[in-house]
């Protein structure tokens, strides 16, 4: 419990330093705010969600905003929810919209939340947990919430960062350098070193209370180094000595929960075989892979299947691979159905090309598909095999329009 003086002051302090922060650069995220949903940011930490925040603030006619992070907010809990409501109007008028930052820090927020909601006000919370979206927040607000899921920049807007329209030679730079915000402004590696070390310490190992500090991050930086492989749970226990499957599953929960890391399933019409079949990942930005491996910036290959990953994901939420005679990269599945099949590849050339063309081609007629894409570095091509269209198309320019 905070003293109704300390908050009015962390209030106007917050607000004071918030609208003295850059604006930054637009989003692509569209998001309305109404009176009858809670509008939900999630992602992973420092990836523009409280700049974010200020854009939207900035287009209300009032706004209140409170960063739950703030450390002289540490013992806050759900009775200064109370105390909150009078200081805002008192401080900035009525009718204002509410903004809440990093709102998991309290304990049973989501009470306050769905009493604004159900008083019509309109609502606006970040957070850096994907479960604040499953038991902890969607039981309070079933159907009173709409998510929007937060990623570092882009290509298109780390072009417009930079000031220039997107071509390969930006390209190049992005594929190395991500899209945290910080990062792209400092190129300062220690940025991401902490980012790492935040998200294993404070957002899991804390929160969960797991003790084995060490194990959780070397997990962490060998699925960094393993981006866009293969790997079993099984493999895993066996690797790092963990006592049970069950623990790994759960590591690797957390890492997803927090955004850290994405896994892929391989394709089975089975779902139980989907389960227990072996599983590919993907991390949350090159540029943060890139400072936290060695290794991961010398396989070109896979940082550009990473990156693609990452363009796909913005724009759909359910990826797998196929895997059969022959395997294909990414399939995106709508409402039950395959709608796309990809293959990524660094270069398209004599060494590569029917194996790309093979595992593209099983995945089309598996799914009866009349079209295909293979993502190249920078080479572009169209041709027709056994009637069905394939486009090679350079990632820079297939990132550049807008899924």
């Amino acid at each position: 419990m905070i003293p109704q003086d300390i908050l009015k002051e962390v209030i106007l302090s917050q607000r004071s330093s918030l609208e003295k922060r850059d604006l930054g650069v637009a989003r692509e995220e569209k998001i309305s705010l109404t009176e009858n949903f809670a509008v939900v940011i999630t992602g992973i930490r420092r990836c523009g969600k409280s700049t974010l925040l200020n854009q939207l603030l900035k287009k209300q006619k009032k706004g209140y905003y409170l960063n739950l992070e703030d450390p002289r907010l540490e013992n806050f809990d759900i009775s200064d929810f109370n105390k909150i409501e009078p200081i805002m109007v008192e401080c900035y008028g009525d009718g204002g919209t509410y903004f809440f930052d990093e709102v998991q820090n309290v304990d049973k927020w989501e009470k306050f939340i769905r009493y604004l909601v159900d008083k019509k006000e309109k609502v606006v919370v970040t957070g850096s947990n994907a479960s604040l979206l499953s038991s902890e927040f969607g039981t309070k607000l079933t159907g009173r919430y709409l998510k929007t899921t937060l990623f570092p920049f882009s290509f298109n807007e780390f072009a417009s960062i930079r000031k220039g329209q997107p071509s390969i030679k930006l390209f190049e730079e992005y594929l190395f350098t991500g899209g945290f915000p910080e990062f792209v402004k400092t190129k300062n590696p220690e940025i991401l070193h902490e980012l790492l070390s935040d998200v294993v310490l404070k957002d899991i190992a804390v929160r969960f209370g797991i003790r084995n500090h060490v194990v959780l991050n070397r997990l962490a930086i060998y699925l960094i180094t393993n981006a866009g492989k293969e790997f079993s749970y099984n493999s895993l226990k066996k690797l790092f000595g963990i006592k049970s499957v069950q623990s790994v599953i759960d590591y690797i929960d957390y890492f997803e929960n927090a955004y850290l890391f994405f896994t892929v399933p391989r394709f089975d019409y089975s779902y139980k075989k989907q389960l227990i079949s072996p599983k590919k990942v993907y991390t949350i930005d090159n540029g943060f892979s890139c400072n936290n491996s060695a290794s991961f910036s010398k396989d070109l290959g896979r940082m550009l299947e990473n990156a693609v990953f990452l363009n796909l994901r913005r724009a759909y939420s359910e990826i797998l691979y196929f895997q059969e005679k022959n395997e294909c990269d990414f399939l995106v599945k709508e409402r039950e159905k395959i709608v796309l099949a990809m293959q990524v590849c660094y270069t398209f050339e004599e060494g590569n090309m029917q194996r790309e063309i093979d595992g593209l081609m099983a995945a089309l007629k598996k799914f009866d598909l009349k079209e295909g894409l293979i993502i190249t570095y920078n080479q572009e091509d169209n041709f027709v095999v056994e009637g069905r269209k394939i486009k090679v198309i350079p990632a820079w320019k297939w990132m550049a329009d807008k899924l």
